[in-house]
């Protein structure tokens, strides 16, 4: 007799021999169906939809996988899942506060291992190829440490940007718009973490808050945002405005935009004053943004482009 597929099982066992390695609902999928194939064949058989082609029955697979999701993980805690798409699982003995920790040991990272500072560039390249954006890192070692070991992780945001709001308009609106004075670049503020989950969220959240009051439009971004902290953080949105870029570190143009942010109409200038002050770079920076003003041209600044072929 053909043993019953338990997919829930199945799930569960499948991840738990594979620790810390994660799979998408597809890949879960193709492997019952190449190696628990009886089982599989007498599921497809009892079925009362038309599954006679493979990808049908495949795909679902893949459906049933993410509609017990919620009940599997309700029972088997070490099982997590990212944000994002396609969503991945994976085991894990580890408390999430231990996730974050791991994540955000000092440098240098273990070989093969990201760190934050590796996620830089690959933001840079994701918001001047999907965004025309001008970014510009902000290093915290340029700063002047008068606020105690921890004032600048509260105070500078990771990586900042300008961008030109005409870069697509004709040449007399372009002359028009400054003319009169309207408004014609918006700047964005970015805080880049590893991972986000419940046991960090708020904390990366306001931090994020703190760091980019100032701009038009703020965002927290992170590589690993995992599904237990996204209700968390669409709650925290909704209230401060801040936006969620997940960052796809194999292919940054994968990367997406989570939560958008709220646009502020006017920049804080008496906080960017403060940080101008205490930062070089971000003094930096706001030159050229002056300068774009002047100029009507955004390359006049030394931006944070790499491999950049214009």
């Amino acid at each position: 007799m053909t043993a019953k597929l338990n997919l829930r099982q199945t799930i569960v066992d499948f991840l738990k021999a594979r620790p810390a390695e994660r799979f998408t609902a597809r890949q879960i999928a193709l492997w019952m169906f190449e190696n628990m194939r009886d089982a599989c064949e007498e599921k497809r058989r009892n079925s009362q939809q038309d599954l006679r082609e493979d990808a049908a029955f495949l795909w679902q697979l893949v459906a049933e996988i993410g509609a017990n999701r919620p009940e599997i993980q309700k029972r088997w805690p070490q099982i997590r899942t990212t944000e994002g798409r396609p969503r991945q699982y994976y085991w894990t003995a580890a408390s999430e506060a231990a996730e974050v920790a791991e994540a955000e040991k000092p440098e240098p990272a273990a070989p093969g291992k990201l760190s934050e500072h590796d996620l830089y560039p690959l933001l840079c390249c994701y918001l001047h190829s999907e965004w025309n954006l001008y970014p510009k890192r902000i290093d915290e070692k340029r700063s002047s440490n008068r606020n105690g070991p921890n004032g600048n992780k509260w105070l500078f945001p990771d990586l900042v940007a300008l961008e030109d709001l005409g870069a697509e308009w004709d040449r007399e609106i372009r002359a028009c718009v400054q003319q009169v004075g309207a408004q014609r670049a918006r700047l964005w503020s970015f805080e880049v973490k590893l991972l986000i989950n419940r046991a960090n969220v708020r904390e990366v959240w306001f931090q994020a808050v703190s760091n980019s009051s100032w701009a038009n439009l703020g965002y927290l971004v992170a590589a690993d945002i995992q599904e237990s902290a996204m209700k968390e953080l669409r709650l925290l949105a909704a209230s401060y405005g801040i936006g969620l870029i997940r960052l796809n570190s194999a292919d940054p143009s994968e990367s997406e935009i989570l939560i958008p942010a709220r646009e502020r109409l006017d920049i804080d200038w008496d906080a960017c004053n403060r940080l101008a002050l205490e930062n070089s770079d971000f003094q930096n920076f706001i030159s050229w943004v002056r300068q774009f003003h002047q100029t009507d041209n955004a390359r006049v600044g030394n931006w944070d482009l790499p491999n950049m072929s214009e």
